[in-house]
């Protein structure tokens, strides 16, 4: 074998792998749409699955053109939800942002050690009480 055919022979290999992989990360979006939509009753879903199973590039092609809109908005919408459920999370493990009156009590403890002048405790103080 000369070395070019072997040079081609590595990148047919390596398209043929990108392709595979690409389909089954096609295919795995796929199922888990059928799961995530709630408007299709199962026997549709069973029926796109059986198709993806005997027929699998032909049924992910016309899945995607027939229901590729809907794919994307209900993808969208679990990530917002998710997002929103992370962002709710960190709110309460982090106890959300100190009240103003605890904000005022700091300061004035700051300033009664004498860490802080009187100038910048009332800094302090109408800075927490026009966040309020």
């Amino acid at each position: 074998m000369s070395f070019w055919t072997e040079i081609w022979d590595v990148i047919w290999w390596f398209l043929t792998i990108f392709v595979f992989i690409a389909y089954l990360m096609a295919l795995f979006s796929i199922i888990s749409d059928l799961f995530r939509d709630h408007k299709l009753n199962g026997w549709a879903k069973a029926v796109w699955f059986i198709f993806l199973i005997f027929l699998p590039f032909l049924t992910a092609i016309v899945y995607l053109i027939a229901r590729g809109r809907g794919m994307s908005e209900r993808a969208q919408k679990q990530a917002a939800a998710a997002q929103s459920a992370t962002d709710e999370y960190i709110r309460s493990v982090s106890g959300g942002a100190p009240a103003p009156a605890a904000e005022i009590a700091h300061a004035k403890q700051l300033l009664d050690s004498g860490a802080i002048t009187p100038d910048e405790y009332e800094k302090l103080k109408q800075s927490a009480l026009s966040r309020a």
